[in-house]
């Protein structure tokens, strides 16, 4: 009889936990919704075609960045090389562009951008797997070394692709005849649709989430979880890649003195969309729904004509809202 009564004594806890997940990417949605209505009351151009477009590009960014952090953090760790090692990917991929670098093929170019984002996150990787840094310190200093490196290597000024046919198209062009909906608006759709398969059906996201739930237990089983955490920074580097390829292409250059906060913007859609900062639970689907509220969110701001520093401010307290809520969840769920 004990053997019959202990899965469902098992499922109980998992039920409820999975409702309460549910519920917070609810509340997240419903909180993009309201947000969306209140600055659509506000103001009239808040509305307009060209200001919707402008939050779907820059949740685009934000959102592929995130997409990445999400396989990181359900591990249990950080990545907060994400801003400047998008605006590192950016001036690689200029460096490899630009005919006054390498003026390599504009496919190449594009793949050996994104790769670089790769290497980002493979050094990443390798410094929290087999030199044992924790993930913040690690990706702390990958942070600095990027912004500098991004420095250096433009010689602190922008690499424009002026002279690189068909490269803004990558974000501003649109293959959808009539839709005047952004590329980039599109690869970001569907970056979310391969992260989603990824992180539910995939190995890889198997793992993150069981390194994220007891990382012990996952080794004990016979999972090799240093190749597996290198491989979850590798490929949350070329996310990272990826969106600097974007960036570059909305702004026609490489800005190297871009991409310090971005990375606390993509956290915070990670947070907000339920991923657990401890690990060992994620969703794609509310990454992404994160990344449209953090666009909605700033964009309304500007519209409003709030000050910069006062928008930051939001963006902060919107961090501690959506951590403060998943250390009540996690509260909870310990006392359940």
């Amino acid at each position: 009889m004990s053997i019959a009564t202990a899965p469902t004594e098992d499922k109980a806890p998992t039920v409820a936990r999975r409702q309460r997940f549910d519920l917070q990417k609810l509340l997240a949605f419903g909180a993009l919704i309201v947000l969306f209505g209140f600055f659509s009351v506000s103001s009239h151009a808040f509305l307009s075609w060209n200001n919707v477009t402008g939050i779907l590009l820059s949740a685009s960014v934000v959102g592929v960045m995130a997409l990445g952090a999400t396989f990181v953090i359900a591990t249990g760790g950080i990545d907060l090389s994400v801003g400047t090692g998008m605006t590192l990917a950016a001036v690689m991929t200029a460096v490899f562009l630009n005919p006054d670098y390498l003026g390599l093929p504009l496919v190449l170019g594009v793949v050996l951008g994104i790769a670089f984002g790769s290497l980002i996150g493979l050094v990443n990787g390798v410094n929290v797997a087999v030199l044992r840094i924790p993930p913040f310190i690690a990706t702390l200093a990958m942070m600095m070394a990027a912004s500098g490196l991004a420095l250096v290597i433009s010689d602190t000024h922008p690499i424009y692709f002026s002279d690189v046919p068909g490269f803004t198209s990558i974000s501003l062009g649109s293959i959808i005849p009539g839709a005047n909906l952004p590329n980039a608006v599109l690869i970001f759709f569907a970056a979310v649709a391969v992260a989603g398969v990824l992180l539910s059906k995939g190995l890889i996201g198997r793992y993150a989430l069981s390194i994220g739930s007891n990382e012990e237990a996952t080794q004990l089983s016979g999972v090799d979880t240093r190749r597996w955490t290198i491989a979850i920074y590798t490929l949350a580097g070329t996310f990272t890649g990826l969106s600097g390829v974007l960036i570059a292409a909305r702004l026609n250059s490489a800005q190297p003195a871009l991409g310090q906060g971005y990375e606390l913007e993509a956290i915070a859609a990670v947070v907000i969309g339920g991923t657990s900062l401890s690990g060992g639970r994620a969703s794609i689907l509310g990454t992404m729904i994160g990344a449209l509220l953090m666009a909605v969110l700033t964009n309304g701001l500007q519209i409003m004509a709030i000050p910069q520093e006062w928008q930051r401010v939001a963006v902060g307290v919107v961090i501690l809202v959506a951590v403060f809520a998943d250390n009540v969840r996690r509260r909870r769920e310990a006392g359940h």
